[in-house]
C-alpha cells in the first residue's frame, strides 16, 4: 500500500501549483523537525549528565573514540546504507532485498572495520585508554547506533517522517538514560561508561529494529547489489572524508595538544553540532526533492537563497546558544561551562560547517556521489593540514580556536567551487 501511495504522490508533485508544493513541504519539514527539537533537549541533557560526570580529560578521551567510531561506522556496509535509501525512497516494494545486501555489507566489512580500529588505538589511545572501553565505545557507533540511523533513513525514505522523528527522541532517550545509570555509579569513570553505552545502545537497535523496520522478508539478489557497488562504495568513501575531516580533527587535538586539549574541544564541538539539526532535516527534504523534481536548484537565485538561510539559521542557533551560557554559563554543568567560555570564538563555524553538509546533500541528491567523493577527499586534507598548522604554531586555546573561523570558511569555498561547477550536469538515474 506504501508504494502506491508514495509513487501517486511524485505525479501529484508536479501537478500541484509552487505554493501547494511549498505548503506541503513546510508541512513535511515541521513533521521531521518536530523530533529533532525533542531531540535538542534530551540530547542536551544527556550531554549535561555525561560531560559532568565524567572528568574533561575523560570526556575528551571519549568523544574521541566516538569520533573514531563514527568514521568507522561510514565503513560498515561499505556504503550500502545509501542504496537501501534510495529504494526506500522510490522503489519501496524492494526495501527486504536491499536489506539483505545491507546486512551481508555490514558483516563482510567487519574485519576491515575492527582491524582499523586496532591500528587506531595503538598509534593514539594505547597509553591513555585500554583496549577494551575504546573497543566498546567503537562498536557501540558501528554496529548498534548505526543500525538504529539505518532504520530513521528507511523511514525517512518511506516519508514516514513521524515515526523517524520518534525513533530519534527514543534513541537519544536511551541515551540519557545511560547517562543517568553512570551518573548514579559510586565511582563513575570511562571504563564504566563504556560498558553502560554498549548495553544500552545494544537494546535500542533491538528495540528499533524490531518495532519500526518495515516487515519486509530478506530476499539476496546478487545482480542488484553488484549494480548499486560502485554508488555505494563512492558515497562511502565520500562518508568516511566527511567525518575525517568532521570529526578526527578531535584526534589530532588529542595527538597534538593532550586529552583535557582534546576534552575542551570536544565539548566546543559538541555545541557547535547542536547548531545543525534543523539544516540537516531541511537537507534531508531538499535531497529528496531532488531525486524526483533535478531542476528545482536551476536558477541562481534559488540557490543563493538556500545558502543564505542556512548561514542565517546556523548563525542564529548559534547566537541563541551564547545568550543562553552568557545569561547562565553553568547551565549545562561546570566542566562544560569551562570550555563554553570560549564558544564565541567560534561564532562562524556552524555556519560554514554546515554549508559543507548542505552542499554534499546537494551532490547526492543529483546523483553525483564521486564528485562528492573528490570532494570530501580535498576538503579532508586541506583541513588536516590547517589543523595542523594551527596547533603546531599556537599554542593558546584562544589562539587557535579563533582562526578556526578562517579554516572552515576555507573549506567552504573550496567546497562552495567543486560543488557548484557541477550542479549543471544531468542528473544520474536512481
Amino acid at each position: 500500500m506504501h508504494a502506491h501511495m508514495t509513487m501517486t504522490d511524485v505525479p501529484s508533485m508536479h501537478a500541484s501549483s509552487p505554493r501547494e508544493n511549498l505548503t506541503v513541504l513546510a508541512d513535511k519539514y515541521l513533521r521531521a523537525v518536530s523530533g529533532d527539537v525533542i531531540r535538542v533537549f534530551i540530547q542536551l541533557a544527556y550531554f549535561y549528565l555525561v560531560a559532568n560526570t565524567l572528568t574533561i580529560t575523560e570526556f575528551g578521551l571519549f568523544a574521541t573514540a566516538s569520533s573514531v567510531g563514527i568514521v568507522l561506522s561510514r565503513v560498515s556496509g561499505f556504503g550500502f546504507l545509501s542504496p537501501l535509501y534510495r529504494i526506500a525512497t522510490v522503489k519501496p516494494q524492494l526495501i527486504g532485498a536491499y536489506a539483505a545486501g545491507y546486512v551481508l555489507a555490514v558483516i563482510v566489512s567487519m574485519p576491515f572495520v575492527l582491524a582499523i580500529a586496532f591500528a587506531v588505538h595503538t598509534f593514539f589511545f594505547k597509553s591513555s585508554l585500554a583496549l577494551l572501553p575504546f573497543v566498546l565505545i567503537v562498536l557501540s557507533e558501528v554496529l548498534l547506533w548505526r543500525s538504529v540511523e539505518a532504520v530513521i533513513n528507511v523511514n525517512k525514505g518511506l516519508e514516514r517522517f513521524g515515526t523517524a522523528s520518534f525513533i530519534i527522541v527514543f534513541g537519544f532517550s536511551v541515551k540519557a538514560l545511560a547517562a543517568v545509570v553512570l551518573a548514579i555509579q559510586a565511582a563513575p569513570d570511562l571504563v564504566q561508561w563504556a560498558h553502560i553505552y554498549f548495553v544500552s545502545q545494544g537494546l535500542a537497535a533491538l528495540i528499533v529494529i524490531a518495532l519500526f523496520f518495515p516487515k519486509q522478508r530478506l530476499k539476496f539478489r546478487a545482480k542488484l547489489y553488484v549494480r548499486r557497488l560502485p554508488d555505494a562504495l563512492s558515497v562511502s568513501g565520500a562518508e568516511v572524508l566527511f567525518y575525517i575531516q568532521s570529526e578526527l580533527d578531535k584526534l589530532a587535538v588529542l595527538a597534538l595538544g593532550g586529552p583535557a586539549a582534546a576534552g575542551v574541544y570536544a565539548i566546543i564541538m559538541r555545541l557547535v553540532d547542536l547548531t545543525a539539526l534543523p539544516v540537516r532535516t531541511f537537507s534531508t527534504l531538499l535531497t529528496q526533492r531532488l531525486m524526483r523534481r533535478p531542476e528545482l536548484l536551476k536558477t541562481l537565485s534559488v540557490r543563493l537563497g538556500f545558502e543564505v538561510g542556512v548561514f542565517l539559521v546556523s548563525t542564529a542557533a548559534m547566537l541563541a546558544m551564547l545568550v543562553v551560557l552568557w545569561i547562565k554559563p553553568d547551565i549545562l554543568g561546570s566542566n562544560v561551562a569551562t570550555a563554553a567560555s570560549m564558544l564565541s570564538l567560534v561564532i562562524l563555524v556552524p555556519a560554514f560547517r554546515n554549508l559543507i553538509e548542505y552542499q554534499a546533500e546537494l551532490l547526492y541528491g543529483r546523483g553525483q556521489t564521486f564528485v562528492r567523493l573528490l570532494n570530501y577527499a580535498l576538503l579532508a586534507i586541506v583541513k588536516l593540514g590547517l589543523v595542523y598548522a594551527l596547533l603546531t604554531s599556537r599554542t593558546d586555546p584562544a589562539d587557535w580556536l579563533i582562526w578556526t573561523n578562517a579554516v572552515f570558511a576555507s573549506l567552504y569555498l573550496i567546497s562552495a567551487s567543486v560543488t557548484y561547477s557541477v550542479l549543471g550536469r544531468p542528473t544520474k538515474p536512481v
